[in-house]
């Protein structure tokens, strides 16, 4: 064994350090790469790094002896059938050479978990156009029981960049909802900090004290789109961060919890002659697109949405065909 120096590829542009070894280096762990970038043993350019330091086309990275003698079985993905593969690709609504969009049914978790065997990332294989292409990676998450939009990246080079226009929120989400009851006033921002109470499958967000320890800010921008008097409303809601469950907790916390939630909003949530499932969709997403420009794309609603609005009387338009501009 001995050094060896290689060269960051285009496509892992934006990529972190640690990130990059772990697709080259799958068997070395979190703790060690730590003590190699600590020790001054892995540079990049002839400089210091540390694990999350972010990487640039062309740049050498050094990489010391790296022990092979532990290394892991590499992951694999059970085969699809053909079900499995038609059912994945009549979810896309947009597909270019960098990024694919989705559009979720409710119901279907986007990862796996205790007891979740059917889920997106592993019907992911099935947008392959080539069995040598990458496998495209999930860029962010929505919960298993809200529907809408998924944004995908066809390698780990422009998973990174997305991540990046997330993470600086670059990237413009908007949700449409029904809630029960009618938020007073019709429109405004949700400055409610957040915190997670229990652990595992059963624990909840709550909205936190502002002097809580473990609160995290969240904030969230609403609007009345319509109403049915004041027993149910059509919102949309655009989060400004990117908390866990945090516009089913922003709604309950103005007193209008989203019709048919399943853990937030209590008895409240659930009205009779209505869809007892979850009505929360991911309408919109405008982005910059990794190779340059933007991409805005909406998805329509679910047929369980679409039959609560029919019975409200609220005319949702259809969604727009995809924009890159």
């Amino acid at each position: 064994m001995s050094v060896v120096t290689l060269t960051v590829s285009d496509d892992e542009a934006d990529i972190r350090l640690d990130r990059w070894f772990r697709r080259h280096y799958p068997h070395l762990t979190q703790g060690a790469l730590q003590k190699l970038c600590r020790t001054g043993q892995i540079r990049v350019d002839g400089g210091r790094v540390s694990t999350s330091t972010r990487l640039a086309p062309g740049q050498a990275v050094r990489v010391p002896p790296i022990p092979q003698a532990s290394r892991p079985p590499p992951v694999t993905h059970r085969a699809l059938d053909e079900r499995q593969v038609r059912e994945i690709r009549r979810m896309v609504i947009y597909s270019d050479d960098q990024v694919i969009v989705l559009n979720k049914p409710a119901g279907i978790a986007v990862q796996g978990g205790p007891g979740i065997t059917h889920h997106i990332d592993g019907l992911l294989d099935g947008l392959k156009d080539q069995p040598d292409d990458p496998r495209p990676r999930l860029v962010h998450r929505i919960d298993r029981d809200t529907s809408g939009l998924l944004l995908l990246a066809r390698t780990p080079g422009v998973a990174a960049k997305l991540a990046a226009s997330f993470r600086s929120r670059d990237v413009r989400k908007v949700y449409w909802a029904v809630t029960v009851g009618r938020p007073t006033p019709a429109s405004g921002v949700i400055d409610q900090p957040l915190t997670r109470l229990g652990a595992g499958a059963g624990a909840i967000m709550v909205v936190a004290g502002r002097r809580d320890k473990d609160a995290v800010h969240a904030l969230s921008e609403y609007e009345v789109l319509d109403a049915a008097g004041r027993k149910l409303s059509w919102l949309a809601l655009s989060p400004l961060t990117g908390r866990t469950h945090q516009l089913r907790v922003h709604c309950e916390a103005l007193g209008t919890p989203i019709l048919g939630d399943p853990k937030y909003g209590d008895d409240r949530a659930h009205v009779e002659g209505f869809p007892d499932q979850l009505h929360l969709h991911a309408r919109m997403l405008d982005l910059p697109h990794p190779a340059g420009g933007r991409l805005v794309v909406s998805a329509d609603l679910p047929a369980h949405m679409k039959d609560t609005f029919r019975q409200l009387g609220f005319a949702a338009p259809a969604a727009p065909a995809p924009q890159r501009t």
